[in-house]
């Protein structure tokens, strides 16, 4: 079995490019590569930015770390719900004790956004209705949902990007993209019994039921990332039909191996007694939120505090014992 701890080197790598990209020289955000105007397609069409911008508003869910990531730190914020995400251990070094103001959590609220007196917006993930989009372009240029190929919401890889070039910090951008990317491959590397791997992930819901996450979920994409495979069926899993639970390896989030162990139809699945099973505890904690927020300051986090568990689950042998995530 083997058990690597890759990501604290990455998330020190990320720190000093974060440091490197300070906002106090806004004013010279060209350098990062690309100059100014810069045009960005998103959702909703393309949004042109035509300066450096220094008053900017994240409206997306996790459009906060991406700017904290490039060395920039967003006036305001949308807040992460569920989630005490002020106090998220991966993004405090950036923060530096500041707290930010919100602009709404689950809805946006308008008045508060255009009372930051924004010059970009960005919600990369955003979730955002045509009509919220037009509301929030009429304050200030806004980048809106980024698109994977199939229409679906983007990678983390493709909302770095579009970040990167809306505050002209394209080059810093690849960096980061690369040493998170690196973290990944020296996982993959030193555990190469993930690789096509079928693994559920699945989320523990208030009714009892299960809900196993679509591959271009951005939780199913960091597994994927890893080298797991996704099961052929996904959605929602009823009581009756556990059974889509037991596969190669089951990643349960929003409840605890203690909580589950009470269900004598979980606990008979093959998955679970053979202790391939790994728990990413409850919903408010840092693991499931790390996962959910989905940015390059929490992925490096979360391969920190999962890789060992996994490598554990997965080396075949029901003798080890999976340690707890956390």
């Amino acid at each position: 079995m083997k058990k690597t701890l890759v990501a604290p080197i990455a998330l020190a790598s990320v720190l000093a490019l974060a440091a490197c990209g300070s906002s106090d020289d806004s004013g010279d955000a060209a350098t990062g590569g690309v100059g100014f105007p810069v045009t960005i397609a998103h959702k909703y069409g393309e949004t042109t930015v035509e300066s450096a911008p220094s008053r900017v508003v994240s409206v997306g869910f996790n459009d906060q770390d991406f700017v904290l990531a490039l060395g920039e730190e967003p006036v305001a914020t949308r807040a992460f719900s569920g989630y005490d995400y002020k106090q998220r251990p991966w993004a405090q070094e950036q923060l530096g004790g500041t707290e930010l103001p919100e602009v709404g959590e689950m809805t946006l609220d308008v008045e508060k956004v255009a009372a930051q007196d924004p010059d970009l917006l960005l919600g990369t993930y955003s979730l955002l209705e045509q009509g919220e989009y037009e509301q929030l372009s009429a304050l200030a240029p806004t980048v809106g949902d980024v698109q994977g190929p199939d229409g679906g919401s983007g990678t983390w890889q493709q909302q770095l990007d579009a970040i990167g070039r809306a505050l002209g910090k394209h080059d810093e951008a690849q960096q980061v993209q690369a040493s998170v990317e690196s973290a990944f491959t020296d996982a993959r590397s030193a555990n190469p019994q993930f690789e096509g791997r079928t693994a559920a992930i699945a989320m523990y819901m208030d009714d009892g039921t299960f809900y196993i996450f679509e591959p271009e979920d951005p939780r199913a994409h960091f597994f994927a990332d890893l080298g797991f495979a996704a099961p052929a069926q996904t959605g929602k899993v009823s009581p009756e039909r556990l059974d889509l639970l037991d596969q190669d390896t089951l990643v349960v989030l929003g409840a605890t191996k203690e909580k589950l162990a009470s269900d004598p139809a979980f606990a008979a699945l093959n998955v679970v007694e053979d202790d391939r099973t790994v728990y990413l505890g409850e919903f408010g904690t840092d693991v499931p939120a790390a996962l959910g927020f989905a940015s390059p300051l929490s992925f490096p986090f979360a391969l920190d505090a999962t890789v060992p568990a996994l490598s554990a689950a997965t080396d075949d042998d029901p003798a080890t014992a999976v340690p707890a995530v956390g």
